[in-house]
């Protein structure tokens, strides 16, 4: 039976401004995301009974295996597509989990092109798109993993940007970070407008100065509920070479731009001396 790798990169919110807080409480947002090098891989082998094993330096971290975004996203097709062919997958998993880098909803979207190409049905096929949207907000943009705007609750989805590779230090310091108590921490009633849609475009020739205007609305909520958030994006501010350093998601992922990658793998190398616990990978963005 054919087996096949699948990249399930790290989804990085290079920006991510809350909006406003729904009638039914879902938080109306608008992010640039791009994706890393760094990510899991899944494997999979089409034929006999749905089934899924975890392995990887990040496994024990993933949550009960019924509950897994890979399962949830197959089931999740099945139920509108009459005779998938399903499999077995292995995931490994290499991202800190629950950490800003939406390392499970990006594991979702490699499994639902698995189950596309092994069932013949095109990248286009609206119920894949429509599985996406049933795992989870931030599947969806992860099907197609390049540099692009999200808005709404990550059904709004814009065009891929073209954006050069840009050279990335990431950091997670290991602390887990509720995202719905950094949501809380905004303190925003059903129907409250927070902020509005930013209507300019996107600066491809000079991103750094491009992303230096924007920021991460719950980076100062983030930091507070984990003070080592603010540790490390210190750090990584004061790194030689940095252009950037901000935090991604809910965090407690921070990550850095530098203006080449020797300056990224050096910066790197210095954080895990500094801090040997903590996940540090150099890599890009694009």
């Amino acid at each position: 039976m054919s087996r096949k790798l699948w990249r399930a990169p790290a989804k990085v919110n290079l920006t991510l401004r809350v909006l406003a807080r729904r009638a039914d409480g879902y938080h109306e947002l608008e992010s640039l995301v791009a994706f890393a090098g760094a990510c899991d891989w899944l494997e999979f082998e089409p034929g006999g009974p749905l089934s899924l094993e975890v392995m990887g330096p990040t496994a024990p971290s993933a949550g009960p295996m019924d509950d897994n975004l890979v399962l949830r996203a197959a089931r999740a097709l099945a139920e509108t597509v009459p005779g998938l062919r399903l499999g077995h997958f292995r995931l490994f998993k290499a991202l800190p989990v629950a950490a800003g880098l939406g390392g499970g909803s990006s594991d979702a979207a490699a499994a639902l092109r698995a189950l596309a190409n092994a069932n013949n049905m095109g990248a286009d096929d609206l119920r894949i798109w429509a599985a996406a949207r049933a795992t989870g907000a931030d599947v969806p943009v992860c099907l197609d993993p390049r540099a692009r705007m999200m808005r709404g609750v990550g059904e709004l989805i814009g065009p891929a940007l073209g954006m050069a590779p840009l050279p990335t230090v990431l950091v997670n310091p290991g602390v887990a970070v509720p995202t719905p108590q950094v949501f809380a921490g905004l303190g925003l009633a059903r129907g409250e407008i927070h902020g509005r849609a930013d209507a300019r475009e996107i600066d491809l020739a000079d991103m750094f100065a491009a992303l230096a205007t924007g920021r991460n609305d719950l980076q100062p909520i983030a930091e507070v509920i984990a003070p080592q958030i603010r540790e490390a994006r210190d750090l990584l501010k004061a790194s030689q070479g940095v252009r950037l350093a901000r935090m991604s998601g809910s965090g407690a992922t921070c990550f850095a731009l530098f203006a080449n990658r020797h300056r990224a793998a050096h910066a790197a190398r210095a954080l895990r001396a500094l801090r040997p616990a903590w996940w540090v990978r150099a890599t890009y963005l694009g």
